[in-house]
């Protein structure tokens, strides 16, 4: 019953924002003409009159913005599950981020082994849960740093069957201090000025989609740590005569 009032809440909630963005791209448009008349001031006046249009452009924008992520929020579709093998889905988005972390002095360090048990992903959304790990680290280390992706097979009892896998996601940034550190998974809660505050949230609930769960541990200075668990598929074998490798390391 409550999983029916959240979905029929979610839905109305989504269609409200599609509403706004509607308005919103009307304004926009609107606000983009204005600028064209301004587009050479002649006078004090007509240039105070641009820089006010631009700022409302980048409200406007960033209004877009955020009601994206909360669309992504609260129309969580049902996920197309398949299985995959972790590795590769990790090594696509590392090379599709890899441009925006050398741009930003960050250093990406993987090490994946290949021999991880497949599990069953919704590939695509599983990829943004992990854009929007990343792009929180990158946030966190404006000075450049590290971020290692790590994972490791977890048994209930060693050599016992695996009945999941560990993804870790660690940074070297400024650390989450320990009255944040709780919140940092509440809808709409940020410490950044122009934060939307669904980033992590989404890629929460992405994961608990996935029946898996998802950790966080940090110290200021030091730098946070992911910590994500998703169960394997068990059921899907590789392939037969497929033999394991010794594993995956990569640096970017």
């Amino acid at each position: 019953m409550l999983t029916e009032q959240y979905a029929e809440l979610a839905e109305v909630a989504g269609s409200f924002i599609h509403e706004i963005k509607n308005h919103l791209s009307t304004l926009g448009l609107n606000l983009q003409l204005l600028a064209e008349d301004y587009k050479q001031p002649q006078s004090h006046r007509e240039r105070r009159a641009l820089e006010r249009i631009q700022r409302l452009q980048g409200e406007c924008n960033r209004l877009v913005d955020v009601s994206n992520d909360f669309l992504r929020f609260a129309r969580l579709q049902e996920l197309e599950l398949a299985p995959h093998h972790l590795g590769e889905v990790i090594e696509e988005l590392v090379d599709f981020f890899g441009p925006t972390a050398k741009h930003s002095s960050i250093e990406i360090k993987c090490y994946i082994p290949s021999d991880l048990p497949p599990v069953h992903l919704d590939r695509d959304l599983f990829k943004q849960a992990l854009l929007n790990l990343m792009l929180n680290s990158l946030q966190a280390m404006p000075a450049g740093g590290e971020l290692t992706i790590q994972a490791l097979v977890d048994r209930a009892q060693e050599n016992s069957p695996p009945t999941g896998i560990l993804l870790m996601l660690i940074d070297t940034g400024k650390g989450i201090s320990p009255e944040v550190l709780p919140k940092i998974f509440r809808p709409f809660f940020s410490t950044k000025p122009r934060g939307s505050g669904l980033g992590l949230p989404t890629a929460k609930k992405i994961i608990e989609a996935h029946q898996g769960r998802i950790e966080a541990q940090s110290e200021l200075g030091r730098g946070t740590k992911f910590t994500i668990r998703i169960p394997v598929a068990s059921s899907i074998p590789l392939a037969q005569g497929q033999e394991p490798e010794v594993g995956i390391e990569w640096k970017l």
